[in-house]
């Protein structure tokens, strides 16, 4: 396929100052617009869903699970298709693929009635409600969570090579603050538009950020005529040069899923991606078991995405510095702590320690999702390498509301989930030190 001039509707290289700044505030505002794809912003909508549609909270749940599972196992073909034509297309095309799911999920009830009334005398109701809403779910996270974040986080990593630490950190904290106050809002939306309403106008907003994609997005300094961090890639004759780039690495995605550190990295992403999404589906029935009122620990939020920034710049700074594999191990060290003292809600010290963990393990997010993956395989297939990475994350992400769901039915406690999932960072943890690296064995080709 085609891609677009780079030069149309302007010439990057003839902007005052380096155009990957640019790219840095689109693709950051393309991840924060998925969050009506990502489970912060699906968790206020839960339980409107559960009395639109008269679904049982297990059944919603599992058809969450069904949906993000198929959009999860399809990411790997995004990243292919993200690498063969292009950000500035991949980029609309999921934007517009999610403003449809969030029209089709405003009438959610209406086509579970629909589907209903075709299929009444051979299917349960219940089955066509959890069929219905896994088709919904499967497109809202195909586009939201999986496609657009893919293609806006790969882009931004495409026009940084030194400085891709910090980038990352800045796109993650502006990231972690708009996603913590994204329950918030959208409870607000809710209370004024009513949940369709609200789901519509979103999909509107979603539109207009795919006119923004075409206008602005870009693939790689170098087909704009500049270079990496800001080097201009002008020869005196006009053409593009590449003398000042730094020989970087071009594994394939073959290639770069033998490595450890890969799946290191994946794994311990994924584990906070897992139960990440987990409690922030269940968030106001965990806040209820606490006996804390819905409105009020949803704000529990805010104060970890001032944990997450702080832990963001400085894991940005050393993952330049340092073996990416020291930042996972930071990670897992605050996805423990948050998982025990989620295990204690109730108490307030806990609360503390909760809003800790999970922010310093957020705060590692960007550097090894952005960051990391770039500098350690090139950018050559990131896109490819990238997808994969996304798939496990958003597989991950539906096991976890299924995962506290079930361990939750044992007793009518989440603690008894928490504990478990206490074991799986730290079972990680000492693997980073067990398995052999591979990726750091061999020099950039």
């Amino acid at each position: 396929m085609p891609q677009l001039s780079p030069r149309r509707p302007f010439d990057p290289a003839r902007w005052p100052f380096f155009y990957g700044w640019v790219v840095l505030a689109v693709g950051t505002v393309g991840i924060v617009a998925s969050v009506p794809g990502q489970t912060t912003g699906i968790s206020v909508f839960t339980d409107h869903l559960l009395e639109a549609t008269g679904l049982t909270r297990l059944q919603l749940t599992n058809a969450y699970l069904f949906g993000t599972l198929v959009s999860g196992l399809l990411l790997p073909f995004g990243g292919r298709w993200l690498d063969a034509v292009g950000a500035r297309v991949m980029g609309p095309i999921a934007a517009l693929g999610m403003a449809l799911s969030l029209a089709a999920l405003s009438s959610a009830d209406r086509l579970v009635a629909f589907a209903g009334s075709l299929t009444a005398a051979t299917v349960p109701s219940a089955v066509v409600g959890v069929g219905v809403l896994s088709v919904l779910f499967g497109g809202l996270r195909f586009t939201g969570q999986g496609l657009l974040t893919l293609t806006s986080r790969t882009m931004i990593a495409r026009w940084f090579d030194r400085y891709r630490g910090l980038i990352g950190a800045t796109s993650g904290a502006v990231i972690g603050f708009t996603f913590s106050l994204a329950p918030m809002v959208f409870l607000g939306w809710i209370e004024r538009a009513d949940w369709q309403g609200a789901w519509r106008q979103m999909a509107l907003l979603l539109l207009v950020f795919a006119a923004v994609a075409v206008v602005f997005f870009r693939e790689t300094p170098e087909e704009s005529g500049l270079e990496m961090d800001g080097g201009t890639g002008r020869d005196e004759d006009g053409s593009t040069g590449s003398a000042s780039r730094r020989k970087e690495p071009a594994w394939t995605r073959s290639e770069a899923l033998a490595t450890s550190e890969f799946w290191l990295i994946t794994v311990a992403v994924s584990l906070q991606s897992m139960l990440g999404t987990g409690i922030t589906f269940h968030i106001v029935d965990l806040g209820r078991e606490a006996g804390i009122e819905a409105a009020r620990f949803v704000r529990i939020m805010v104060p970890v995405s001032f944990f997450s920034i702080v832990t963001g710049f400085l894991m940005g700074y050393l993952v330049d510095r340092v073996r990416a594999l020291h930042i996972v191990r930071v990670s897992l060290l605050g996805q423990l702590v948050l998982y025990l003292a989620a295990a204690n809600v109730s108490v307030e010290w806990a609360r503390v320690a909760m809003v800790a963990g999970w922010g310093i393990a957020a705060g590692c997010y960007g550097p090894l999702t952005v960051a990391a993956p770039a500098r350690l395989f090139g950018r050559a297939h990131l896109g490819s390498i990238s997808g994969v990475l996304s798939m496990v994350l958003v597989l991950a992400s539906a096991v976890g509301p299924v995962f506290l769901s079930v361990l939750q039915g044992v007793n009518g406690l989440y603690r008894t989930g928490f504990f478990v999932a206490a074991l799986l960072p730290l079972l990680t943890f000492f693997a980073t030190w067990i398995v052999p690296a591979s990726a750091q064995k061999r020099a950039p080709r």
